[in-house]
């Protein structure tokens, strides 16, 4: 040392003159190394380079949230088709009718993280067979006119072939004893063919942040495509 002056270090200088890649890769030192080049210049010099690699900073963050974004939605695109497939397997497993029906409370509401899969039948009859009181826990009937009604909440809208939504309590005619614990759910329109009533296919979850208005649709009405066909087969 030299009065007020400090002298460098030999070795580490020969390993930033040897390698200033690894100074120009380190933010946090070149941004040390600004400050202290802005110091010295005083206050009264406006430093348009220093500026200008400020704003490439800042572009650099946001281009880098917007990377990890993408990936994140890649990440979660990705995931969720490969939930739906399965789950589509796993419905197309059974080959008898009621054992169709119990698995959609059972695995595959498991394989699609729901608390409650509801499969609601319209219906011109009032009687209730045998088969409907076995699985009434996934399996419920109720008069024309029912689900248009439930989907669109009684408004003069148009109704879109699955509506998410968020909830303070489910509907009992539909989630039965676990109603009050719904508190978003997804509402599948069914279409089972010419002459016969529509069905609906009610996912519900204790999460209210599950379904919600914001999220794509389009993996659910896929599941829901494949739930009518099956169905179709069942129903002829």
């Amino acid at each position: 040392m030299s009065g007020n002056t400090l002298t460098i270090d030999e070795s580490l200088r020969e390993e930033i003159i040897s390698r200033p890649d690894m100074i120009l890769d380190d933010r946090d030192l070149m941004q040390a190394l600004i400050a202290a080049n802005e110091r010295s210049m005083g206050g009264n010099i406006v430093d348009l380079r220093g500026i200008a690699m400020e704003r490439l900073e800042a572009r650099l963050d946001r281009l880098e949230d917007t990377h990890r974004s993408v990936i994140a939605a890649a990440y979660e695109n990705l995931a969720g088709t490969n939930q739906i497939h399965r789950a589509v397997l796993r419905m197309l497993d059974p080959l008898e009718f009621e054992p169709f029906l119990r698995d959609l409370a059972g695995e595959v509401a498991q394989i699609l993280r729901v608390d409650a899969v509801r499969l609601v039948l319209e219906s011109g009859q009032n009687d209730r067979d045998t088969a409907v009181r076995r699985l009434g826990d996934v399996l419920s009937m109720a008069e024309p006119g029912f689900i248009e009604d439930y989907v669109s909440e009684g408004r003069a809208a148009p109704l879109r072939p699955v509506t998410l939504r968020q909830l303070t309590e489910g509907d009992s005619r539909i989630y039965g004893e676990k109603a009050s614990w719904m508190r978003s759910e997804a509402c599948l329109r069914l279409d089972f063919g010419p002459g016969r009533l529509p069905g609906l296919l009610a996912l519900g979850s204790e999460d209210a942040h599950m379904f919600t208005p914001q999220q794509g649709t389009d993996l659910l009405a896929f599941f829901a495509g494949v739930f009518e066909r099956a169905m179709r087969r069942w129903l002829s």
